[in-house]
C-alpha cells in the first residue's frame, strides 16, 4: 500500500512584515491628511475674505437702515454693534451674518489705521447710515503670514497678501 505524502506548506505573513506594512500606511495617511489640511495662509486668505464681505454688508446695511453700525474687535474676534434712537450702540445678536465671531486660534487683527480717527487700544470702524466712509487698512496675522483688509471713502474693499498696505497700495496690485 502505497501512501501519499502531500506537506501543506501554509505560509502567512510575519511579524516583522505586518509592521512594515503598517508603518507604511501609516507614513501614507500622515502624508495625505497634511496635504489637506489648510495652512496657515489659506486659513488667513479665508478669514480676511469673510471679514471684508461682512464689512461691505454692514456698511451697506447702515445705508439701507438708516442706523450707524459699528465694528469692534478685541484681536481675536470681532462685533457688530448698532446705533439705537436714544444713540446708544446695542450689539447686534439678532442677525446670524452680522453676529459676533471668535477668529481660529493664532489669527489676529492687527494694527487699524483709519484715515478719520487717532489710534485706538479697541479697533472701531464705523458705518454712518448716510453711506460716508473714510479709508482704513488693517492687518490679520497668522503665524508668520499676513493679510491686508482696506477700505476706500467709496466703500470699495479689497484683502491682499502682506502687512501694512493702504488701500492704495492694494489697488496698485
Amino acid at each position: 500500500m502505497l501512501h501519499a505524502t502531500t506537506r501543506c506548506h501554509k505560509r502567512g505573513f510575519s511579524l516583522v512584515e505586518m509592521l512594515v506594512v503598517v508603518l507604511i500606511m501609516g507614513i501614507l495617511v500622515g502624508t495625505i491628511g497634511a496635504k489637506l489640511q489648510p495652512g496657515n495662509r489659506d486659513v488667513l486668505r479665508v478669514e480676511a475674505e469673510r471679514l471684508a464681505q461682512l464689512l461691505e454688508l454692514a456698511a451697506q446695511e447702515a445705508r439701507m437702515s438708516g442706523t450707524a453700525i459699528v465694528w469692534t474687535s478685541d484681536g481675536h474676534g470681532y462685533k457688530f454693534w448698532r446705533q439705537g434712537g436714544d444713540d446708544m450702540w446695542s450689539e447686534i445678536r439678532d442677525d446670524d451674518v452680522l453676529r459676533a465671531r471668535s477668529l481660529p486660534h493664532g489669527v489676529v487683527i492687527s494694527q487699524l489705521r483709519n484715515e478719520a480717527a487717532a489710534p485706538q487700544a479697541i479697533l472701531r470702524l464705523e458705518f454712518p447710515s448716510d453711506g460716508s466712509m473714510s479709508a482704513f487698512s488693517m492687518d490679520m496675522t497668522f503665524g508668520a503670514d499676513g493679510y491686508g483688509v482696506a477700505g476706500s471713502p467709496v466703500g470699495d474693499l479689497r484683502i491682499a497678501p502682506g502687512q501694512g498696505k493702504t488701500y492704495g497700495d492694494m489697488a496698485a496690485q
